[in-house]
């Protein structure tokens, strides 16, 4: 799994470089994100403008990568394909964390 990361003013920008976020990535991409967020502080977007599917697995990852987080964190999606966009509402997930349009645009607002 590879996650590639982008600074921007006021967030952290995670890309995820990969199709499927699903069982056999799962764990490579919960121990990513973990090494990812301990390094730095503050809100963090998780863009997956290149995921076309998540499962449960994937999805309890990300889950997992949010809770993982230390005080004073935060993690946010942005660019959800229509396929992912659906899981994450129909699981209420959509309710849970903040989604946004761009990551780009979402990176640049001051959000604290």
């Amino acid at each position: 799994m590879e996650l590639t990361t982008h600074t921007a003013p006021h967030a952290t920008i995670i890309r995820v470089q990969a199709a499927r976020i699903d069982a056999p990535v799962a764990l490579d991409f919960k121990e990513e994100m973990r090494t990812l967020t301990h390094a730095g502080k503050g809100r963090f977007i998780l863009d997956l403008a290149q995921v076309e599917f998540i499962d449960s697995s994937g999805l309890g990852a990300v889950v997992a990568a949010m809770k993982q987080l230390r005080p004073h964190q935060s993690l946010e999606l942005a660019e959800l394909q229509p396929i992912v966009a659906k899981v994450f509402r129909l699981t209420r997930m959509d309710t849970v964390f903040t989604i946004h349009d761009s990551a780009d645009i979402a990176g640049d607002e001051n959000r604290e």
